[in-house]
């Protein structure tokens, strides 16, 4: 039987050899092999009576007591297979222990997966080096905000994007919503919501989007919706220059893009409205497996005591437009006639601003006061005729027309030829029948 021995055995015998042959003493063993003498001693007795092997463990190439067997590993990969095909062993693992009762190690699940066809590990990319940032030492010191659109429902409702809150200090998911598109309303909604529920945070942190920032030059001087709302409310907006600085939400969009996705599939939801009223136990269970505590646990959010209504108007769309002399102005295709009687001539040529809310209803300010008005639809110009045959055919009937009821003259100078007179026009040759 071929005999295998580690080097920590190997080195062993060989002090176990200088001891049979005088030149060590078992006290001087003992500190070599950072052993007690007794256990030198029993060292010592095991390789006289069985030889090299006595220094062998007796366990090895024996199976673990706790090892699955062939049937229990059948079942694992069954349940992999009909269930999590396309999971990672980590986030399958912990679902064959919520779902099914299954215990198994992670590597035990790779393993299994790995031998089932179902999981092949990916070579590692070697990718740029980029300094480390320390978290901020408090919750709600720094928020990290950015959208990630992904097919979320996997062709099950159409393809939308997730807002995305999480705050630097813990790692902790502070808001999640489900929106058609990236827009300034969407992230001025849920900003207006998330203060309702934790506070107002000390700084916001966003990417060069054009929502957070102007893009054309010349009005750096004019802040966004998005900047305004946060001057107002006194929170600091911090500017990502690249992907890696914002790198713990960039990171967490990484794990929801493959978390989310699936515990979506397992939970049935398909719509973002039904999607919006789960993620709330989505975003504990998020935390409770992945968030840290902070270095120091003073909360650093401010409880926002003003009203609800002030704060809703504060996060709203601000527009600035100008009454006309017959105190009206036009607003997304639409006329706003003001009602103020005994205001015409102060009011004739001044600003006012509009205000819009997420809900799609919208006010008219001028200065603190507010107006009444009267909306009316813009006459919209007639349409082009649908059908391209029909205008054709129109126009031609047109020409026709024109030119039969105005015939030119004979010696019109349409008709005449100027210059060299024309060549006769060439006979056609003959075809053979």
């Amino acid at each position: 039987m071929e005999l295998t021995m580690s080097e920590r055995e190997i080195g062993r015998l060989r002090v176990l050899e200088q001891v049979r042959a005088g030149q060590l003493t078992q006290t001087q063993a003992a500190a070599i092999l950072e052993l007690s003498t007794r256990q030198v001693r029993r060292l010592e007795r095991c390789y006289a009576s069985a030889g090299a092997a006595g220094l062998v463990h007796a366990l090895r190439g024996r199976a673990s007591n706790r090892a699955l067997s062939i049937a229990q590993g059948q079942a694992i990969q069954a349940l992999l297979a009909r269930h999590y095909a396309d999971f990672g062993p980590t986030l399958a693992c912990e679902k064959l222990a919520e779902r099914h009762g299954v215990t198994v190690s992670v590597e035990t699940v790779r393993r299994l997966m790995s031998e089932a066809g179902l999981w092949r590990s990916k070579r590692a990319k070697r990718k740029a080096v980029h300094a480390l940032r320390e978290r901020r030492a408090r919750r709600g010191e720094l928020i990290q905000i950015d959208g990630s659109p992904h097919d979320w429902f996997e062709q099950r409702a159409p393809r939308c994007t997730l807002l995305v809150f999480i705050d630097d200090a813990t790692g902790q998911l502070m808001a999640l919503r489900f929106v058609p598109a990236e827009t300034t309303l969407a992230y001025l909604d849920l900003l207006r919501e998330y203060i309702l529920a934790h506070g107002l945070p000390v700084a916001l942190y966003r990417d060069r989007h054009s929502i957070f920032r102007m893009t054309k030059p010349g009005k750096q001087a004019h802040p966004t919706q998005f900047a305004r709302a946060l001057s107002e409310l006194g929170i600091e907006g911090i500017q990502a220059n690249s992907p890696q600085a914002k790198g713990r939400v960039e990171r967490a969009n990484q794990t929801l893009q493959d978390r989310l996705v699936k515990e979506l599939r397992l939970a049935g939801v398909s719509g973002m409205e039904q999607g919006n009223a789960w993620l709330p136990g989505f975003i504990q269970a998020y935390n409770g497996r992945f968030a840290v505590e902070p270095r120091v646990a003073i909360d650093a959010h401010v409880r926002y005591r003003g009203k609800p209504a002030v704060l809703e108007r504060i996060l709203a769309l601000h527009e600035t437009r100008r009454l006309s002399q017959n105190l009206s102005c036009q607003f997304h295709r639409h006329i706003l006639q003001v009602r103020a009687p005994g205001y015409e001539r102060r009011l004739s040529g001044a600003r006012v601003t509009l205000v819009t809310y997420p809900d799609g209803h919208f006010e008219m300010d001028w200065g603190t006061q507010s107006l009444a008005f009267e909306t009316h639809p813009r006459i919209a110009l007639q349409p082009p005729c649908a059908d391209s045959k029909n205008l054709d055919t129109r126009v031609q009937q047109a020409i026709e027309r024109r030119s039969s009821a105005h015939p030119p003259a004979p010696n019109h100078p349409w008709k005449r030829w100027l210059g060299a007179a024309p060549p006769p026009p060439r006979p056609r040759p003959l075809r053979a029948p």
